[in-house]
């Protein structure tokens, strides 16, 4: 059944591409060396951090990532997880961490052969044994020019045998290919970023936009608009304020064509509900009315007022009902020193 709004009312807001791992990455110290380009910051700084994580830090973690949703409004997250030194019940910790704050998260490992056949095998079956055991998620793949040809094609028949999409990084430095995607992609695929792809790419999918992390890899302006597929906008594993992201993604756009109006990147933030049906039953009040996306593209400090997520209040008066926030936040502060005590450890 359709909620009824209010004027200075919207559904939970869906962050259609994120990567919870990277909570505790603020403040975190700076790498080895300056990155000089895209192929550099995942060397030096995400490849670190994703080998530093453990399942204390990945809780905090994912319970910081729902808490910092739930402040902003957003009550379901697509996460792409990896923790090569750490996979066999990772997806379960985030899975139970988000319950526990109330938020729904969709979650999937990011297969990669960076670690050998060995980790590529290890993360096929992480994302077989969640997704056995009735957990919400896809079949993740790190990218395609991380992967062997076989590991790419396995993750695609496992999400064929669970009846769900793979969820990929395509195309986003001009280092990656998708060739070996071209015959294997279906509708219920998430590919994401998608920068350097042709505009006849033929991929099949959903596309999700992720401005600001591009703008932050200087990866160059995927135009989204561009492309016959579906899209939709993440984070990229930068928090989780999609209004914000909404206007950088109507700015962006209209930089590039001054008759870019705010109903395309809004309709980009409508489409995670295609994507996650559950928080369209979700209702958010905001401190500010209307939420109209002409009004919205130059409105700044709109933030929730309440939050009911499955007809469940789960944040009012400006702090979370499920669960303490500011312990969470205290106890992702203590797990954080340890993880950037681990990065300083590889230097």
């Amino acid at each position: 059944m359709e909620l009824t709004l209010a004027p200075n009312q919207t559904p939970g807001l869906v962050c259609a591409h994120t990567h919870i791992y990277s909570a505790l990455a603020r403040g975190m110290p700076a790498p080895p060396g300056v990155p000089a380009n895209f192929m550099g910051i995942l060397e030096l700084v995400w490849w670190r951090l994703d080998r530093a994580l453990d399942a204390d830090i990945l809780y905090h973690s994912a319970r910081l990532a729902a808490l910092d949703a739930l402040e902003s409004g957003a009550t379901a997250l697509i996460d792409h997880h990896e923790s090569p030194n750490f996979i066999e019940g990772s997806l379960s910790i985030i899975a139970d961490a988000f319950a526990e704050v109330g938020v729904a998260v969709n979650t999937t490992y990011g297969v990669t052969d960076r670690h050998g056949p060995e980790g590529a095998a290890a993360g096929l079956a992480e994302n077989d044994r969640f997704l056995s055991e009735g957990g919400k998620g896809m079949v993740g793949l790190h990218a395609a020019f991380t992967c062997e040809p076989d590991t790419i094609a396995a993750a695609a028949e496992l999400a064929n045998k669970h009846g769900v999409g793979v969820h990929v990084h395509v195309a986003e430095g001009d280092v990656d290919t998708w060739d070996d995607l071209e015959d294997l992609t279906a509708d219920n695929w998430l590919l994401i970023h998608g920068v350097h792809l042709p505009d006849d790419h033929g991929l099949l999918g959903t596309m999700v936009h992720n401005p600001r992390s591009n703008m932050n890899n200087s990866v160059g302006y995927a135009d989204p608009a561009r492309f016959s597929n579906p899209v939709a906008l993440g984070t990229d594993g930068i928090g989780s304020d999609m209004l914000d992201e909404f206007r950088l993604a109507f700015v962006k756009g209209r930089e590039l064509d001054v008759t870019t109006t705010p109903d395309t990147a809004w309709g980009w933030l409508e489409a995670g509900w295609d994507l996650f049906p559950e928080a369209k039953n979700d209702r958010v009040t905001w401190n500010y009315e209307l939420m109209d996306p002409w009004r919205l593209a130059y409105s700044t400090n709109v933030h929730p007022t309440q939050v009911e997520i499955g007809g469940e209040i789960v944040f009012a008066n400006g702090a979370a009902t499920k669960v303490d926030g500011a312990e969470i936040r205290a106890k992702a502060a203590e797990a954080a020193q340890r993880l950037f005590a681990k990065l300083e450890e590889m230097k």
